[in-house]
C-alpha cells in the first residue's frame, strides 16, 4: 500500500502546517505594510509596533517582517484600510469581522456569499458593536451569549471560513 508510510504521514502534515503558516503570515505582512504606510516607516510607531508583535507572536521570521516594513514605507499603491463588519449568528450572537482591503465593495461581497451560505446577512453598522469594547488587542464581549451544542458548532465553521478569506483580519463574538 503506497501512501501509507511514515514518511507521506509526516509530508502531508507539514503541507498541511505549512499552508497555515503561510495564511497568517500573508495576514499579518498586509497589516505591517498598511501600519508601515500610515507610520512612513518609523518602527516605533505604536501601530506598527504593535502589527510587528503579533507577527513575531506567530514566529513570523525578522527578514519577512524587515521586508514588509520596506514595502510599505516606499509602496505608493493603492492605500489598504480597514474595514468593520458586523452580523448576528447562530442563537443571536454578535459577530464583528475586521477587514484589510483596497477594495471595499469586493470585500463586502466576499463577506456577504460566505455569510449567505450559511443563511446569514450583514447587519448594519452599529447594531452588534454595541456588545464589544474595542482594545489594543481587538474587540473584548462586554455582554456574552450562552449557545447550545448544535450553535457553536454552526458558528465554528462560519468564523472559520470567514478566517480563511484573504481580505479578513479577525473575527469577533460574543459566545461564552
Amino acid at each position: 500500500m503506497s501512501g501509507h508510510n511514515k514518511f507521506s504521514k509526516i509530508k502531508h502534515l507539514k503541507a498541511k502546517n505549512d499552508a497555515q503558516k503561510s495564511k497568517a503570515f500573508g495576514k499579518y505582512v498586509r497589516l505591517i505594510t498598511v501600519e508601515s504606510k500610515k507610520a512612513k516607516g518609523n518602527i516605533l510607531s505604536p501601530g506598527l509596533a504593535a502589527a510587528i508583535d503579533k507577527a513575531r507572536k506567530e514566529n513570523m521570521p525578522n527578514d519577512t517582517i524587515d521586508r514588509a516594513v520596506k514595502k510599505g514605507a516606499t509602496d505608493n499603491s493603492a492605500a489598504m484600510e480597514m474595514h468593520l463588519y458586523e452580523s448576528y449568528g447562530p442563537g443571536g450572537v454578535a459577530i464583528l469581522i475586521e477587514a484589510l482591503t483596497d477594495n471595499k465593495n469586493k470585500a463586502a461581497q466576499e463577506i456577504k456569499h460566505i455569510l449567505a451560505l450559511h443563511e446569514l446577512e450583514l447587519a448594519a453598522q452599529g447594531s452588534a458593536s454595541w456588545a464589544f469594547a474595542k482594545t489594543h488587542e481587538g474587540w473584548q464581549p462586554t455582554t456574552t451569549m450562552p449557545l447550545e451544542d448544535a450553535d457553536i458548532e454552526k458558528l465554528g465553521t462560519i468564523v472559520e471560513e470567514l478566517e480563511n478569506n484573504d481580505e479578513v483580519q479577525a473575527v469577533f463574538t460574543n459566545a461564552e
